[in-house]
């Protein structure tokens, strides 16, 4: 049922944006200015969310939380156009939904626009990395350990938010929505078309470059 799938990936969406946005926005509160710490408990409680968000939401839509999880299957022809289109949708609002939950959450104006500097070649280089790594991790995951793919991808969020400096967004929808939180995982707005550019060039790299390692599966979903 496409309804169902397209609540599945908003939902989903919104949930990893709460965990994203509400742990970074605890961990700052309870670090004492000790950035390192809001930083790892921000990357512990978004690659645990993504673990439980995927297990729950995978048999109901596939769980791809991400337009370029998204763009990855409909390139393959293994959704069909509409479908992804409809899940991007699905994905932005979840993701602008979950912001304005955690904003909520911790008594913050729900409406915010970032002035968190993120910005320059080594941020979008960074962006082009994560996305990259995230992609060969799902489609490695879905050739030789389809039963841990939730455990495998958080494992790779909470891992990617220490290994990059832009802290690892790796999808257009969760990028988008952090422009409108002017938090601990914010980024000012002025910076998100370079992440997306090279979310999105990683993306259409990673897609064949996944193709050709791993065997192809009959797959339209994590």
């Amino acid at each position: 049922m496409i309804a169902r799938r397209l609540v599945a990936e908003a939902l989903g969406t919104a949930f990893l944006l709460a965990a994203v946005v509400g742990s970074g926005i605890m961990g700052e509160r309870l670090a004492g200015g000790n950035v390192a710490i809001a930083l790892l408990a921000n990357a512990i409680a978004t690659g645990a969310a993504l673990v439980v968000l995927i297990s729950i939401f995978g048999p109901v839509s596939g769980a791809h939380f991400n337009p370029a999880v998204t763009l990855v299957f409909a390139l393959r022809r293994e959704i069909p156009p509409r479908l992804a289109a409809a899940y991007a949708a699905a994905q932005f609002m979840g993701a602008v939904a979950g912001v304005w939950a955690a904003h909520a959450m911790f008594a913050l104006p729900i409406l915010e626009v970032s002035t968190k500097l993120r910005d320059g070649p080594a941020q979008w280089w960074s962006e082009g990395v994560a996305t990259f790594g995230l992609i060969l991790t799902i489609a490695g995951a879905l050739r030789s350990a389809p039963g841990a793919v939730a455990h495998l991808v958080g494992l790779y969020i909470a891992a990617a938010y220490w290994f990059t400096a832009s802290t690892s967004f790796a999808n257009p929808a969760v990028t988008v929505a952090r422009a409108l939180s002017d938090t601990f995982a914010g980024i000012a707005p002025h910076a998100v078309p370079g992440f997306l550019a090279a979310q999105l060039t990683a993306t259409v790299v990673a897609a064949p470059v996944a193709h050709w390692l791993f065997a192809t599966r009959d797959a339209s979903a994590i």
